[in-house]
């Protein structure tokens, strides 16, 4: 399999995607962040003095999605349709799941743009929280499925 970043020199290039179709395109992605209980509690109970963390963390990862062509320099600046940010809060594993779905009907995927709106919400959460648990840990972004384009679907295949 051939990267596509790179010209036949070995120069970083931006993939032309003008003779693509316009197809529409789904990822979805998740990550986690890992704290302590007590942390788990402020942030249900929203006593976290910075405010609601779980609401903050959704608007930072939606504008994240949004962003993400300025952050990653082969991204193509893209016109989102949807972006949504669920949160799961596991007090059984002391972690808030987090998964993100971006869609868009275009020329290229939204792999980037889901990863990166799971990153930026974990990160929100960390900052959100660190004033009372400076263990966090942010672990296990991933992209979980997508859809669209000329390579089809992919779905993660999870092991228990």
């Amino acid at each position: 399999m051939k990267l596509t970043h790179f010209d036949d020199e070995g120069k970083a290039r931006m993939v032309d995607v003008s003779e693509k179709p316009l197809t529409q395109r789904d990822a979805v992605a998740k990550g986690s962040v890992y704290m302590k209980p007590e942390t788990i509690r402020l942030i249900k109970d929203r006593q976290i003095s910075k405010g609601d963390v779980l609401g903050v963390a959704r608007v930072a990862g939606i504008m994240a999605a949004k962003k993400t062509s300025e952050l990653i320099p082969m991204c193509h600046s893209l016109n989102i349709t949807s972006v949504n940010i669920d949160f799961d809060i596991d007090e059984d594993k002391n972690k808030v799941d987090i998964k993100t779905t971006v869609r868009i009907v275009g020329q290229t995927g939204v792999e980037m743009e889901a990863l990166t709106a799971a990153s930026a919400a974990a990160l929100t959460i960390y900052d959100m929280c660190k004033a009372v648990d400076k263990e966090m840990v942010i672990s296990d972004i991933m992209l979980m499925e997508k859809r669209g384009g000329k390579s089809g679907e992919f779905k993660r295949k999870i092991k228990k």
